[in-house]
């Protein structure tokens, strides 16, 4: 089970219907992205650290979340500007995110609320703003790719381990997954 990010970005710019007019009106918008992005980090981290279990990852040492907000601005940004026109070094950008989420243990029930609270202030903000409705949704698509990396993470993280520790093939372990749900 290894996951090629390049691979999966173009798998979810499909599933998203993430178009090359959503690139080119996120890419006209980049400075108002880049603008707003420290209101958008400042929702994200406030609706975080309202969880106990949030607060004391973010908190782990002085300086994390100084350097967690500064890389959510950078990462706000990025979804804008695609980096090099959400091509590969993109996606390698966002599996390396997704695996320290991993890492910290900040996992999708934290994320996808959290996530939810950007899109919805940056919604607001495209609305108060007179932008055109096009840019939340092209904004939103991108988001929930994002979030697609981090949730792939945690997936391909978990699956490796058990495959690892067990000794077991990926059809065995895919075989006792859909047996497993199937039994839920």
């Amino acid at each position: 089970m290894g996951l090629a990010p390049e691979e999966f970005m173009e798998k979810m710019e499909q599933r998203m219907l993430f178009s090359d007019e959503d690139k080119s009106l996120l890419q006209s918008k980049a400075d108002w992205g880049k603008e707003i992005a420290p209101e958008m980090a400042e929702y994200f981290y406030d609706y975080l650290e309202k969880d106990s279990e949030m607060k004391a990852i973010l908190h782990t040492t002085e300086e994390r979340i100084h350097r967690l907000r500064a890389t959510f601005i950078d990462w706000f940004y990025e979804m804008f500007t695609g980096m090099d026109n959400w091509g590969d070094e993109y996606a390698q950008r966002r599996w390396r995110i997704g695996l320290i989420h991993v890492r910290l243990g900040i996992g999708p029930q934290h994320v996808v609320p959290a996530m939810a609270t950007v899109v919805r202030e940056a919604q607001k903000k495209i609305k108060s703003q007179g932008k055109k409705e096009s840019l939340g949704e092209a904004l939103s698509k991108i988001c929930m790719i994002d979030l697609a990396f981090i949730e792939q993470a945690y997936l391909e993280v978990s699956s490796n381990a058990v495959l690892r520790e067990t000794g077991w093939t990926e059809g065995l372990f895919r075989r006792l997954i859909a047996t497993g749900a199937e039994a839920m």
